[in-house]
C-alpha cells in the first residue's frame, strides 16, 4: 500500500479510539453519580489495578505490556479526573524525581502539590489536604532515606503503594559550559550519587546542597558560574542548558518511592507488606524475632535499624516481607511479634512496585 493510505487507515482508527475514549468517559461520568448515590469513594484503587491487569493479559502485541499499562495509566488518570482529580503531595519544586515518579503513577491529570520538605508531605496528606504522598525512601546506590523511615515513628499514614524509577541524572547551567562552573547544586542523595564524575570533571567545584534537585535547578538559573545536577525535564522546564546527561556513577541507578496515605494498598497477590518493631536488648533477640519468618517460609526483602531519639543506644527497626498482613502465615507470626516487642506498627500492605 502506499504511505497516503496507511496513514489515512490510522486517521480512521485514531478516530474510532478517540470516540471509544468519549464513549468511555460518558460511562465514568455515569458510575461517579452511582458513587455519589452510595456515598462511596471516587478512587478505587482495586477496580484499578483489574483494569491493568487484564488489559495486559488481553495484549497480543506487537505493543509492550509496559506502553499498555502507560497508555491505560493516562487513560485511568483523565476519567477519574472528571470525577475528581487526585490530589497528590510530593517533594518539589516541579521537576524533582519525585514529581516524575509522581506522575508515573498517578498519571499526568492528577493535582500535583509541591511540598518543601518530606515532612511537609506527611502533614498535607494528614491534614486531609492531600489523597496521597510520594516520598523517596531508598536508593540502589546510596541506600536508604533515614527521613523517610523516621517519620513512619510519630506518623498513623500508610504506605499505600511503591513505585521504582530509574533516576538518571543532568548537569544544566545557563551557558552549558564546564569550564564556567564553580559550584554545583543538588540534593545531598543526587550530589552523592554522582560523586566520581564530579572528582573527575569538576574536582575544584564547590558542591552546596539544597532541599530538592529542583531547587538547585533554580539556584543555577540565578548563578551564571552555578549548575544544578536535576531531571533531564528541569532543563527544560527552568530554561536551562544541558552540560552533560547521564552523570550518575551507576548505569542501573533507581530510586524506590513510597506512596502513603490513610489506608493500605489493593491486595493483588502480588504484595509487601511493612513493619516497625522495637525489641528488649538481651542476646539472640532480633534472631528470635526474624526465626519464625523463615519458619514459616516467609521472604523478608529489607530490614533496617534506626535510633530511638528518646534513649541513647536503643533502636528500632524497619523490616519488608512478601505478602499480606492477614495472610495465615504472616498473621501467626504477627501474632508472635506482638508478644516479643515493646512496640509493634504495621505501617502497610501493598502491590510490589513497578519498575519504570
Amino acid at each position: 500500500m502506499e504511505l497516503s493510505d496507511l496513514r489515512s487507515k490510522v486517521d480512521e482508527l485514531d478516530g474510532q479510539i478517540l470516540d471509544l475514549l468519549n464513549r468511555r468517559a460518558r460511562i465514568v461520568i455515569d458510575i461517579a453519580g452511582e458513587k455519589e448515590k452510595r456515598k462511596i469513594g471516587f478512587y478505587v484503587p482495586e477496580r484499578e489495578e483489574e483494569i491493568y491487569h487484564r488489559m495486559v493479559s488481553l495484549n497480543a502485541g506487537p505493543l509492550p505490556k509496559n506502553a499498555i499499562r502507560a497508555i491505560y495509566r493516562e487513560i485511568l488518570s483523565a476519567c477519574l479526573s472528571l470525577e475528581r482529580p487526585l490530589k497528590v503531595a510530593y517533594l518539589g519544586p516541579p521537576a524533582t524525581f519525585t514529581h516524575l515518579a509522581s506522575m508515573k503513577k498517578f498519571g499526568s491529570s492528577a493535582e500535583f502539590v509541591p511540598m518543601k520538605g518530606i515532612s511537609d508531605v506527611f502533614l498535607e496528606v494528614e491534614k486531609g489536604n492531600a489523597d496521597y504522598g510520594v516520598v523517596a525512601v531508598e536508593n540502589s546506590t546510596e541506600g536508604m532515606v533515614n527521613h523517610t523511615l523516621d517519620m513512619f515513628v510519630d506518623s498513623d499514614l500508610k504506605i499505600f503503594g511503591e513505585i521504582f524509577l530509574e533516576v538518571s541524572h543532568t548537569l544544566l547551567s545557563i551557558s552549558g559550559k564546564l569550564k564556567e562552573i564553580e559550584k554545583v547544586y543538588s540534593h545531598p542523595q543526587a550530589l552523592a550519587q554522582s560523586r566520581k564524575w564530579l572528582e573527575a570533571n569538576l574536582p575544584h567545584a564547590e558542591l552546596v546542597e539544597v532541599f530538592s534537585t529542583a531547587a538547585a535547578a533554580e539556584m543555577a538559573k540565578k548563578d551564571r558560574t552555578g549548575a544544578a545536577i536535576a531531571s533531564d525535564l528541569a532543563a527544560d522546564l527552568y530554561d536551562l542548558t544541558r552540560v552533560q546527561s547521564r552523570i550518575e556513577d551507576c548505569a542501573k541507578n533507581y530510586t524506590r518511592f513510597l506512596i502513603i496515605g490513610n489506608h493500605f494498598g489493593p491486595r493483588t497477590g502480588n504484595d509487601k507488606t511493612s513493619i516497625l518493631f522495637s525489641i528488649r536488648d538481651h542476646v539472640g533477640a532480633l534472631y528470635r524475632i526474624l526465626e519464625p519468618f523463615a519458619k514459616k517460609g516467609i521472604n523478608l526483602t529489607n530490614i533496617e535499624s534506626r535510633p530511638i531519639k528518646i534513649r541513647a543506644w536503643d533502636y528500632i527497626f524497619y523490616l519488608e516481607y512478601e505478602g499480606y498482613v492477614d495472610e495465615g502465615p504472616a498473621k501467626e507470626v504477627l501474632a508472635y511479634l506482638r508478644k516479643e516487642c515493646y512496640m509493634l506498627k504495621v505501617l502497610g500492605s501493598y502491590p510490589k512496585g513497578v519498575y519504570y
